[in-house]
């Protein structure tokens, strides 16, 4: 991402100043609104601009410690329990400088103390550390600060965050079995092109006659990878840099996403996730106070997929220009029946908070299902895959075999 230095004024009428990073100015500017901050000027900065902000104490180096989603959902937990006992936020963030173990964390802690103490709101502090606290998470200390609920703010942000580890956790539990065979079939390829299929080549050199077509092949294909294995390791390195190039761009981003969600097997849990996340967090900010046109812009810069991501902001759109929640939804075409319904019976009865936060519910329930069977769901598909292997190396290298048995059983 690029970074941005921006002017403007904080909730007092105070001009500051700073430098953030963000995908564009519109997105740091949505950045600003979010912890308080009314923009006045957004331009390019230099890139040293960022560098000397990275070196005031962030941690973010090559080789250093660095901030992981675990520490900021200790701070979050931790920092709600002191301030619920009543321990000012000054007292409380120094007690969670002394404890923390991440010096990384540490550092920014004593950030935020420092920046507390010349006079500067929360949300504003956090804000000068966009690598560490999300606009999701700005926004909603930002209204826990003006609705002054920021202590209930924080346990719903803690919550939310749990249910985000829980989603990756599962998902990595689920993917690593069939990870593991597949990369198992690799080696397993390349020990037999490398070492097996030249061994019987020499062999079947000595026939003197025309070889079966899976064999020549197999052989083929070993002779490409003894011969050009350098060449295959670069179009391999470099399809997976162009890949990485297309998908850090916005376009690129946007196909993969929308992509990504039409995989077989697969393409379901990542929607249904998506959407479960979606769904929690608009019931987040709309119990925090949060307006619905706010609550859809800062949703949609937390789903983590850019073609979910688009379809919230055309809803955004749709309700600044007056449809209701419920239509918007329909024209996004992102929806179930179910769920339209859902938002439908929320929208009437006042209580879309509680219908979302049921939706989220549901989509979670059936994303956990989903990645109980996963392996189930799989299996089948590797099995066929590691037969057809077989069944090729089997047809390869035992038919000239066979054949040169037969000739010598019909020579006897």
């Amino acid at each position: 991402m690029a970074a941005f230095s921006y002017r403007g004024l904080n909730g007092a009428g105070e001009s500051v100043t700073g430098v953030l990073e963000g995908a564009t100015a519109g997105a740091v500017a949505d950045l600003l609104f979010g912890s308080g901050i009314t923009p006045l000027e957004i331009k390019p900065a230099p890139a040293r601009a960022l560098k000397k902000k990275d070196s005031d104490g962030e941690g973010f180096k090559l080789f250093g410690p660095k901030i992981e989603h675990v520490d900021i959902l200790l701070f979050t937990r931790q920092l709600y329990t002191l301030m619920k006992a009543g321990v000012p936020i000054m007292r409380a963030l120094a007690g969670l400088q002394e404890s923390s173990i991440n010096p990384a964390m540490k550092s920014v802690l004593g950030q935020l103390r420092e920046s507390l103490d010349s006079g500067r709101e929360l949300s504003m502090s956090m804000a000068r550390h966009p690598r560490v606290f999300s606009p999701f998470y700005l926004a909603m200390v930002r209204v826990g600060e003006m609705t002054g609920r920021l202590e209930e703010v924080l346990i719903r942000l803690f919550d939310h965050m749990e249910f985000e580890r829980f989603m990756r956790e599962q998902v990595k539990s689920a993917l690593r079995y069939p990870s593991f065979v597949i990369m198992a079939m690799g080696v397993a390829m390349f020990v037999v092109n490398i070492w097996v299929i030249p061994a019987f080549s020499k062999v079947f050199s000595g026939f003197g006659a025309e070889l079966p077509l899976m064999t020549r092949i197999l052989m083929g294909f070993s002779d490409f990878m003894l011969n050009w294995w350098h060449a295959l390791i670069g179009i391999i390195v470099g399809a997976g840099l162009a890949f990485r190039y297309w998908t850090s761009t916005k376009q690129g981003r946007y196909r993969w996403d929308k992509a990504k969600m039409r995989i077989p097997i697969a393409g379901k849990i990542v929607q249904k996730a998506t959407l479960a996340r979606f769904a929690r967090s608009f019931a987040l900010a709309s119990r925090s106070g949060v307006p619905v046109i706010q609550a859809l812009t800062t949703v949609a810069q937390t789903v983590d997929n850019e073609y979910i991501a688009t379809k919230v902001e055309q809803m955004r759109n749709q309700v600044e220009r007056g449809e209701s929640v419920l239509r918007a939804a329909i024209t996004a075409e992102a929806f179930t029946p179910v769920v339209l319904q859902m938002i439908a019976v929320g929208e009437e009865s006042g209580s879309l908070d509680e219908m979302m936060e049921e939706i989220s519910g549901m989509y979670q329930s059936e994303v956990e299902y989903e990645l109980k069977t996963l392996a189930q769901q799989i299996e089948p598909i590797l099995i066929v895959m590691l037969g057809a292997m077989v069944l090729v190396l089997a047809l390869g290298i035992f038919l000239p075999l066979w054949d040169m048995g037969s000739v010598a059983m019909g020579q006897k």
